[in-house]
C-alpha cells in the first residue's frame, strides 16, 4: 500500500484551509468548554496554595523571631549576673576605703551597677511580652493555616475530580488538534490564535449568520459575502477582526 504523502500547508486551497481552521476551532472550543466546567477551582486551588505557603513561612519568621528573644533574655540574664558581682565586689571594698574619694568612686559604681540591673530587668520583661505577643500570633496563624489546609484538601478533592472525568478526553481533543495544527499555514495559525485570545468567546473563525457576523454580529455588506461564499481568500470581519467563513462550508444549515 503506497503511503499517503502528507499535505505541504502552503500548497492547501483558501478553502481547505478555512476548513481546517474551523475544525480546529471546533476542538478548542470543546476543550474551552472542559476549562469552563472546572470554573475557578484551579484559581482557588492555587490561591490557597499561595495562602498556605505564606502562612507557613510567616509561621517560621515568627518562631526566629521569638527564638532571638529569648536569646536576648538569656544574654540581659548574664548581663544581671555579672553585674551583681560587680556589686558585691565594690560592696566589699566598702569596708576597706581609704578616704572618702574612693568611697564616692565605689558608691557611682554600685549605683551604676544597681541601674544597669534594673534596665536589664526592665529589658527582660519588654522582650517576654513581646515573645508571648508573638506566641499568641503564632497560634492564630497556625489555627489559620489549619483551616486552609482543609479547605485546600476539599478544594483540591472537587478539581481532581472533575479533571479524572474529563482528562481522556481533554488529552484525545489536545492531540486532535494538535495534528490539526500541523496541517495549518503557521502564519495564518498564528494570527488564528492571536484573533482568539483577543476574542472574549474564544472564537478566532465564525460562519455567517443571517447577512451578518458569527462572532460581532454586525452586517455583512452583499460582495463580501460573496467573496466568503467564494472562499478564494481570508475573509476577516472589519469589526471584530474574526476570520469568517460560510455556513456550508461549516457544515452548519443555513
Amino acid at each position: 500500500m503506497a503511503k499517503e504523502v502528507k499535505k505541504d500547508p502552503q500548497d492547501m486551497s483558501v478553502e481547505e484551509k478555512l476548513k481546517a481552521l474551523y475544525q480546529l476551532q471546533t476542538m478548542l472550543s470543546e476543550i474551552d468548554k472542559i476549562k469552563t466546567l472546572r470554573g475557578e477551582l484551579p484559581l482557588e486551588v492555587q490561591d490557597l496554595e499561595d495562602e498556605v505557603a505564606g502562612l507557613t513561612t510567616r509561621i517560621e519568621k515568627i518562631n526566629r523571631e521569638i527564638a532571638d528573644l529569648k536569646g536576648d533574655v538569656a544574654k540581659k540574664k548574664n548581663e544581671i549576673t555579672d553585674a551583681k558581682a560587680s556589686v558585691d565586689k565594690y560592696k566589699d571594698q566598702l569596708d576597706n576605703v581609704r578616704n572618702n574619694r574612693e568611697y564616692d568612686v565605689l558608691s557611682k559604681e554600685i549605683e551604676f551597677q544597681t541601674l544597669e540591673i534594673e534596665l536589664c530587668e526592665k529589658r527582660i520583661k519588654e522582650y517576654n511580652a513581646a515573645a508571648a505577643a508573638k506566641a499568641d500570633e503564632i497560634a492564630k496563624s497556625e489555627a489559620l493555616l489549619d483551616e486552609r489546609r482543609k479547605d485546600l484538601d476539599v478544594k483540591k478533592s472537587e478539581l481532581d475530580e472533575i479533571v479524572a472525568e474529563t482528562k481522556q478526553e481533554e488529552e484525545k481533543l489536545r492531540e486532535k488538534a494538535k495534528a490539526v495544527e500541523a496541517t495549518i499555514e503557521p502564519r495564518l495559525l498564528q494570527a488564528f490564535k492571536r484573533i482568539r485570545k483577543n476574542s472574549r468567546n474564544g472564537l478566532g473563525i465564525v460562519y455567517v449568520q443571517r447577512d451578518a457576523c458569527g462572532g460581532c454580529f454586525n452586517k455583512i455588506p452583499p460582495q463580501r459575502q460573496l467573496d466568503i461564499r467564494m472562499r478564494k481568500k481570508i475573509i476577516v470581519c472589519e469589526y471584530c477582526g474574526r476570520i469568517m467563513i460560510d455556513p456550508e462550508l461549516a457544515g452548519v444549515e443555513k
